[in-house]
């Protein structure tokens, strides 16, 4: 029986893209967070923080009744964008971006706490606007950081499973991701196809983390 790379593919291509909207927008929620005096700040930290304690069932479960078109933002989606979010390749990343979303934001939000507010202050005495300040100082300060985050999210949307299923159910070819696939394996009993994909998971996940260990090294004795 040929080996399946069908959902080794689709999901390392959902990690690409997940990691990638969530770079784009981590970001910005990263600075304010950091930097905004807005006093109930900690209610929107918290909502960011939700998929770390949310059992992965349940934010599936809610995600999908939202997603349907039957309710208010499925419709929109689907009437806006032409989008049909349930059991679709869209549809998971949605859900990956918020599933992952903390993955991006903690770590870039220590990253520009971690900044020594003199630096900050000197670049506002030369007159420098926040955005160039962001640009210029701030962003370059914070590489690890944002590495960090990019390499953690990417390597957790590798790993979901109770999400993906309860968003994208398990469709060959489309929304059958590597997690789903090892569990199709076993229950069928075939447990050298779960084995493969478990081990290219691991060995993807390992070289993940192994990488970004060595950055940050590299990073500290640089400096």
């Amino acid at each position: 029986m040929n080996f399946d790379w069908t959902p080794i593919f689709i999901t390392l291509k959902l990690a690409a893209i997940t990691t990638f909207i969530l770079l784009i927008i981590g970001i910005p929620m990263a600075y304010w967070l950091s930097y905004s005096k807005f006093k109930y700040k900690f209610i929107v930290d918290s909502l960011v923080s939700m998929p770390l304690v949310l059992p992965p069932s349940v934010l599936g479960f809610y995600l999908l009744l939202a997603f349907s078109p039957n309710n208010f933002f499925g419709h929109f989606i689907n009437q806006t964008l032409g989008l049909q979010l349930v059991f679709s390749f869209e549809g998971l990343i949605f859900a990956s971006v918020i599933f992952s979303f903390p993955f991006m934001v903690h770590p870039i939000v220590s990253g520009f706490r971690a900044i020594p507010e003199n630096l900050i202050e000197a670049a506002q005495t030369m007159g420098k606007s926040s955005f160039t300040i962001l640009k210029k100082v701030l962003l370059p300060n914070i590489k690890p950081a944002i590495f960090t985050g990019m390499v953690l999210s990417f390597a957790h949307t590798i790993g979901e499973f109770g999400v993906v299923l309860m968003i994208g159910g398990n469709i060959s070819g489309k929304t059958r991701v590597a997690s789903i696939a090892i569990y199709d394996e076993v229950e069928a009993l075939n447990y050298s196809a779960a084995n493969k994909y478990a081990m290219i998971l691991f060995i993807i996940s390992f070289s993940i983390l192994l990488a970004v260990n060595y950055y940050n090294k590299k990073s500290v004795n640089t400096f």
